[in-house]
């Protein structure tokens, strides 16, 4: 069989009145659907009309986990207790499960978002609340986490299945770690480039970090943001280089 990869991005985010990215459009151009839950955004009857845009679209769908944190967006660090975590993720999962019967489809991973999956990625705590959510809700379900990080260990030890990813439109540090938001740089705008950069992801295992060095990172999908400024172009120039270059655009986990 030829290369495959799924391309991935984080859709619903819209909360009534307020617009954030074109689902409908990228929709088109993603193998997978990260749907969020309404904690860090997304209201029931918007989320309700993407996952059935998703479903027309036949893009896998996962559930958008995150923090209680609509005024942040889901990007601000929170101490939750472990016990109290681990029931949010629960709430939110069932919540998305629902719409998705309702829309005909169903949840069929989960990915955290925003500091949530940043503060999992190596604070073992927390991991685990988010692995124990999982685990009751469906076992089956797998888990999206960052290429390399702690959370995926932990995942694999519990029996989840995990995802690894990479993001296109975010610069790496030599050690495989994304560049914060808060540095020049973090975050790419170049949709060729950033084409370029998972073509190389794929055919040489890694990419180029922010200091020039090469830097080895094993992904099985690939996000592009849908708030970013160009998501759309961004999401057709990867999907158009990749597949004129042989590699096979599809969802790890089928619709």
């Amino acid at each position: 069989m030829g290369m495959a990869i799924d391309l991935n991005s984080d859709l619903g985010e819209s909360f009534g009145a307020w617009t954030m990215g074109d689902d409908a459009a990228i929709l088109k151009l993603v193998s997978s659907a990260n749907v969020a839950c309404g904690f860090h955004a997304g209201s029931p009857a918007g989320l309700l009309s993407t996952l059935r845009l998703a479903k027309q679209s036949g893009v896998s769908i996962g559930a958008h986990v995150s923090y209680p944190d609509l005024v942040g967006f889901g990007r601000r660090n929170m101490d939750v207790a472990s016990d109290e975590l681990t029931a949010d993720v629960i709430y939110q999962m069932g919540a998305l499960q629902g719409l998705a019967q309702a829309a005909g489809t169903e949840v069929r991973y989960v990915k955290p978002h925003g500091a949530l999956y940043n503060t999992i990625a190596h604070d073992e705590r927390q991991a685990l609340a988010v692995i124990d959510a999982i685990l009751a809700i469906n076992p089956r379900l797998p888990l999206v986490g960052l290429a390399g990080s702690r959370v995926l260990e932990l995942a694999q030890e519990k029996g989840l299945r995990t995802i690894s990813e990479a993001f296109a439109d975010r610069a790496y540090y030599a050690d495989g770690t994304l560049v914060s938001r808060r540095e020049a740089g973090a975050v790419l705008h170049d949709a060729q480039l950033v084409a370029k950069r998972m073509l190389q992801l794929i055919t040489e295992g890694g990419v180029t970090s922010i200091d020039g060095s090469f830097t080895a990172i094993k992904a099985e999908s690939i996000c592009v943001h849908g708030d970013s400024p160009g998501a759309i172009e961004m999401a057709y120039q990867i999907r158009k280089l990749l597949e004129e270059q042989g590699i096979t655009v599809r969802p790890f986990a089928e619709p």
